[in-house]
C-alpha cells in the first residue's frame, strides 16, 4: 500500500489495521481528525513518542495530548472530576479536556506535569485506530511547531519523509476557524474550569460547564 492511504477510496477496517500495524511498530504517521490533521504514535511507545517530537520539531518541554476511543478510556488515564453526563456532552467532539494523569500513564509522555489532555476526535477512523491498539495515540497537529495548523495533507508536505503513513481524508475545513483546533479546558480541579485555548468549541464548550455548575478558574 502507497504512503498515502485514501481514507475515502478503502474499507475502514482495512485502513485501521494498516494504521495498527503502522503504530505497532513505532513508526509516526498523520491522520484526519474532527478538527486539523495530526500526526500521531503510541503513547506507552517511549521511543515512537521521542519521534513524535522529532518529527515535528518539536520543544520537548511542551506537552502532547493523547486520543483515545471512547469515554471509558478517559477515565483509565486520567482522573476524572465531572460527571460522565458531562463528558459525553463534549466528547466525542473538538474539545481536549485536561486532568490529573493516572500511573497506568507512561511515565516518560510529559515528564515534567503531572496532567495529561485527553481528545476522542468525533471521527471514526482515529477512534477505531485507537480501540484497535488498546491503548491512546499520543497526538498532535500535521506541522512544524509554531506553523499553521492543517486542513489538507498537501500542507505538511515537508513532514512526509518522516512519516511512515499518511491517510488523506480530503479537505477537512475551509476556514481560519477551522484551523483552531480543539478547545483545550483544564478540568484537573473539581467545580471549576480554566480555558487553556479558546480552539474551535469555546462557546459551546462553556455552555456545557457552566450548564454542570462550574465557574471559571480564570477569573478566580
Amino acid at each position: 500500500m502507497n504512503k498515502i492511504v485514501k481514507v475515502s477510496e478503502n474499507e475502514l477496517q482495512e485502513l485501521v489495521s494498516v494504521a495498527v500495524n503502522s503504530l505497532k511498530a513505532g513508526n509516526i504517521i498523520a491522520v484526519p481528525t474532527d478538527t486539523i490533521y495530526g500526526v500521531a504514535g503510541l503513547v506507552q511507545n517511549s521511543e515512537a513518542v521521542d519521534r513524535l517530537y522529532s518529527v515535528k520539531n518539536r520543544d520537548y518541554n511542551k506537552p502532547v495530548a493523547i486520543s483515545v476511543a471512547d469515554i471509558s478510556d478517559v477515565y483509565r488515564w486520567g482522573q476524572v472530576t465531572v460527571p460522565q453526563a458531562l463528558l459525553a456532552r463534549l466528547l466525542p467532539g473538538p474539545v481536549t479536556v485536561v486532568l490529573n494523569r493516572t500511573t497506568d500513564l507512561n511515565p516518560e509522555l510529559n515528564p515534567k506535569t503531572s496532567l495529561v489532555g485527553i481528545r476522542i476526535p468525533d471521527h471514526e477512523f482515529i477512534r477505531e485506530v485507537a480501540r484497535s491498539c488498546q491503548e491512546p495515540l499520543a497526538l498532535t497537529s500535521a506541522n512544524i511547531s509554531s506553523a499553521q495548523s492543517t486542513l489538507r495533507v498537501e500542507e505538511f508536505e515537508n513532514l512526509w519523509p518522516k512519516l511512515d503513513k499518511i491517510f488523506d481524508d480530503g479537505m477537512l475545513g475551509d476556514t481560519f476557524h477551522s484551523r483552531q483546533g480543539s478547545t483545550v479546558v483544564d478540568l484537573s480541579k473539581k467545580g471549576v474550569y480554566k480555558i487553556i485555548r479558546d480552539g474551535s468549541s469555546l462557546k459551546n464548550t462553556v455552555q456545557v460547564l457552566s450548564s454542570y455548575g462550574l465557574t471559571d478558574d480564570n477569573t478566580s
